[in-house]
């Protein structure tokens, strides 16, 4: 087994070191000892030695009320700082190539050099390169379940770790940034990691643009600098001014569906905080520039825009300075109240950047490029992607929830029962009116106070500047007049300007019936006019894996992607795709450039939108270098993408998976919907029913009070299944397919996809990764402790499938076990494992003591297992 990196190592080693002195000085050598007899045993255990194993779990049940929170934290903490670790490692400056190449980093370059040598010509990669649009949606999925106050002590130690890895350092030097880690290390032991209360959806999307102040501020125009320089050194052409190939927009205050939390006046004040929150960056950077820009030599138009001073970009920048003074004055007026913003606020993005051209142009002109291309194009790349809106807000609401509007209106107006209407006759009511110019919603109307929420949320959207808003999401829409509802809605408060639209098909009926209903959108002439010949459509992920299984999900998705291109391009619209995925494999998850390449060929096409949630935000985009570098995977992914798609799959291989992915469904709805007691065993071994004590997110966990698996939101389903290490979400089903096709001779056809369809194969791969992190011993001490013996049966039935799949991926890979081609994550995982093991062993003796009746401490057994899921999560790098 391929070893760690010897300063990955080393880093693991000193930080654990260093969060071992600060447990011994808190709680003692007794205390810290029985902690290493703990971490030992579970070592020892994992090397199958069966007394080890009992050891364990003799000592984890013999600790006192008083040792168990700090024994988990102990555990909690180390994985945290293993995963710091890890994280920097990712983008030391010293790492070797073979490293990037073990850790499957493809960074720009090597993209480019791939399409040259595939024979793409330079000018062509140019082109595309200056007109990719990849966008990042930031949501507040309830899965970040680290306390923002760790994360910022958590980047001071890896931007330690970053100051420490040098050859030259003096060892005083040494000595003081050792000093200073072991502070920092101890401020995170000695700060609860339990968060107690629910965030806001506000406080979610704080959060949001603290990511973008720390980390995102550095790191795009630092990477674009990247690209350009790429662009110069192996296409001969830098990139243009106005490039802005990555984009970034939120959820967070916009995402209503299903959350009570997120109101009309809660949107209004994200707006605002978005564009206080921009205007304020963008001040910081225009006081450095008027620092840097002291040169008189200038244009005759900044001439004349300075007014003659002797000091002229000085002048411009002081006047840019101002009105971005009166910005941030008006939006901490108008948070206080609706006020109307004076001439001197900045609203739209050519008011800041054609300040900021003028002086670039000008310094060019003067033969002062150099400066030009300093901080100054740093900013004009900033202004260019995030704007005065720092992050352009999506709403996203439920299509019941407009029809209700319009069953409401239509009742009022004496017009009939909307519900009641056809298809038909509901687009044809709603073209009549779009066309029309009359005003549809009467002043005198009094509508219910969910219709009158709904539309306030339109009046909301329809007042703010265009660059503030990305999209309209429609949760659940199958029809048109879906869609047409919410442009007329939108319109009806007083939009002028129209936005994208965008219907999100999430289950597998949805996705089966996608591209026939944007079809039929596509073939009403007054809406082919409206979109100005771009369309966008959101495939969900995470609900239509927990509703069909991963495998049938997969292949629906990709079959729905590649109809939807054909309508697209049927229709002679530009289709952007936006992919809803979640952080997990089972809500569609996975390394990313792997799962771009593997889309439908044609269906990326230049443009790609795309979800981050949760703590993937912080793993993707929490720091500068990691940022980056995750830029580079995507970028270069979505060029490779629209350059050089894969091949179409043959005949056969569609034939072969469309019987794949029946076999799967039947199977995987088998066992969740149709097993006697199935979801009684659910809730018995697994945290589900805790879960709702974390304070996670705004969102609860549940789509409506009550009822079983299908009223459970994804990421609770996938949360529940990795905390006791069986994963089943991400292969139930998957594993009977596989069986049947290898069983009915098929092997040498499933080794073909799986070496020449890049879709088979990332699929194949996302499964074995998560197989890797399957656990049926670990599982069975869940069931022996918390389940009822009568059902220990099925629980059985579900471990023999999970280590049969695994046999037969094996045997469909020819190897002797997983990750053979994956020896990094491989040797992650078992470095993890005696850390994490007994964060498990420990929640199943915390959950019986919690579920137990006469539990006198109940408190401290909650707070332990909290600390236990945050454990379990840092040890699997995620949640759901």
């Amino acid at each position: 087994m391929q070893q760690l990196h010897p300063e990955l190592r080393e880093n693991v080693r000193m930080l654990g070191e260093l969060l071992g002195h600060s447990i011994r000085n808190q709680l003692g050598e007794a205390v810290f000892a029985k902690i290493e007899q703990i971490r030992k045993a579970a070592k020892a255990d994992r090397k199958e030695d069966g007394k080890s194993r009992k050891q364990l779990k003799e000592v984890l049940a013999s600790l006192t009320d008083q040792e168990l929170v700090p024994v988990t934290r102990a555990f909690n903490q180390f994985l945290n700082l293993a995963n710091i670790a890890e994280q920097y490692h990712t983008v030391r400056r010293s790492a070797p190539v073979q490293e990037r190449v073990d850790n499957r980093v493809d960074l720009f370059d090597d993209v480019v050099d791939r399409l040259l040598s595939n024979g793409v010509e330079p000018e062509a990669v140019v082109d595309a390169l200056a007109q990719l649009e990849v966008e990042f949606v930031l949501t507040a999925h309830p899965t970040e379940i680290t306390r923002r106050t760790l994360i910022q002590k958590y980047d001071q130690i890896s931007e330690n770790l970053e100051k420490l890895d040098r050859k030259d350092l003096f060892p005083e030097e040494r000595e003081v940034l050792v000093s200073h880690l072991q502070r920092l290390i101890a401020e995170a032991w000695h700060t609860d990691e339990i968060r107690y209360e629910r965030p806001t959806a506000v406080d979610e999307a704080k959060w949001g643009f603290a990511v973008i102040e720390n980390s995102l501020w550095t790191a795009l125009p630092n990477f674009i600098r990247q690209l350009d320089a790429i662009s110069l050194k192996k296409l001969g052409k830098r990139l243009p001014l106005d490039c802005r190939p990555i984009r970034f927009s939120s959820w967070m205050g916009g995402d209503r569906d299903g959350n009570p939390n997120v109101t009309s006046e809660v949107t209004r004040e994200v707006l605002l905080l978005s564009r206080w929150m921009a205007a304020d960056l963008f001040r910081r950077d225009v006081d450095a520039l008027r620092s840097e820009l002291s040169m008189s030599g200038c244009s005759p138009a900044l001439q004349e825009a300075a007014g003659n001073s002797r000091e002229p970009y000085r002048k411009v920048l002081g006047l840019l300075r101002d009105r971005l003074d009166a910005t941030l004055a008006w939006t901490e007026k108008a948070l206080e109240g609706v006020v109307r913003p004076g001439p001197e606020v900045l609203l739209d993005n050519e008011a800041l950047l054609a300040p900021l051209r003028l002086c670039y142009d000008s310094l060019i002109a003067s033969g002062m490029q150099v400066i030009a291309d300093g901080r100054l194009l740093d900013v004009i790349r900033r202004a260019n992607c995030f704007g005065l809106q720092l992050l352009q807000l999506d709403i996203r609401q439920d299509a019941e929830r407009h029809a209700d509007v319009m069953k409401e209106l239509c009742s009022f107006l004496g017009l009939g029962d909307y519900a009641a209407w056809s298809e038909d006759e509901k687009q044809a009511f709603l073209v009549r009116e779009l066309a029309g110019k009359r005003p549809l919603i009467p002043r005198d109307w009094t509508p219910s106070a969910e219709v009158q929420e709904v539309l306030d949320t339109c009046r909301v959207v329809a007042r703010q500047p265009l660059e503030s808003l990305g999209s309209y999401v429609i949760s659940m829409a199958s029809d048109p007049s879906d869609v047409l509802t919410v442009i007329l809605l939108l319109r009806e408060s007083g939009m002028r300007h129209p936005i994208p639209i965008v219907p999100l098909f999430e289950t597998l009926d949805d996705l089966t019936h996608a591209a026939a209903s944007i079809e039929r959108l596509l073939s009403i002439d007054w809406y082919k006019v409206h979109i100005g010949g771009r369309q966008q459509v959101m495939v969900g992920y995470s609900d239509s894996a927990k509703d069909a299984g991963q495998m049938a999900a997969a292949w629906a998705q990709y079959q729905a992607q590649e109809a939807l291109t054909a309508v697209a391009a049927k229709h002679e619209v530009k289709l952007t795709l936006f992919h809803g995925r979640g952080g997990t494999v089972g809500r569609g998850g996975g390394p990313a450039n792997r799962a771009i390449l593997s889309q439908p060929p044609g269906s990326v096409d230049g443009r790609f939108r795309i979800t981050e949630q949760g703590e993937m935000i912080r793993f993707k985009f929490g720091q500068p270098g990691v940022a980056i570098q995750n830029l580079h995977l995507y970028l270069g992914a979505v060029l490779e993408a629209s350059l050089s798609p894969p091949p179409l799959p043959k005949p056969e291989w569609r034939a072969q998976m469309d019987t794949l992915a029946g076999t799967a469904l039947d199977s995987y709805r088998q066992v969740v919907r149709h097993t006697d007691r199935f979801v009684e065993y659910f809730r018995a071994a697994t945290p589900e029913q805790e879960l709702g004590k974390l304070a996670l997110g705004s969102r609860p966990a549940r789509r409506k009070a009550g009822g079983g698996v299908e009223s459970l939101r994804a990421i609770p389903w996938i949360f529940a299944w990795t905390q006791m290490r069986l994963m089943l979400p991400a292969w139930l089903g998957s594993d009977a397919a596989l069986h049947q096709a290898i069983d009915g001779g098929r092997a040498p056809l499933l080794k073909e996809m799986l070496e020449s369809w890049p879709f088979f194969e990332t699929h194949i791969d996302m499964l074995e990764m998560v197989l890797s992190k399957v656990d049926t011993d670990i599982a069975t001490y869940y069931e022996e402790r918390l389940v009822d013996p009568s059902i220990h049966a099925l629980g059985e039935q579900l471990r023999q499938r999970a280590r049969a799949v695994t046999d037969v991926l094996n045997q469909l890979k020819a190897q002797p076990e997983l990750l053979r081609d994956n020896p990094v994550f491989k040797h992650s995982l078992s470095v993890r494992n005696p850390y994490t093991d007994p964060l498990h062993y420990l929640q199943v003796e915390l959950l019986a003591r919690d579920r137990a009746e006469g539990e006198v401490n109940k408190d401290t057994v909650e707070r332990a297992l909290k600390v236990t899921m945050a454990g379990v999560a840092a040890g699997m790098r995620n949640t759901g």
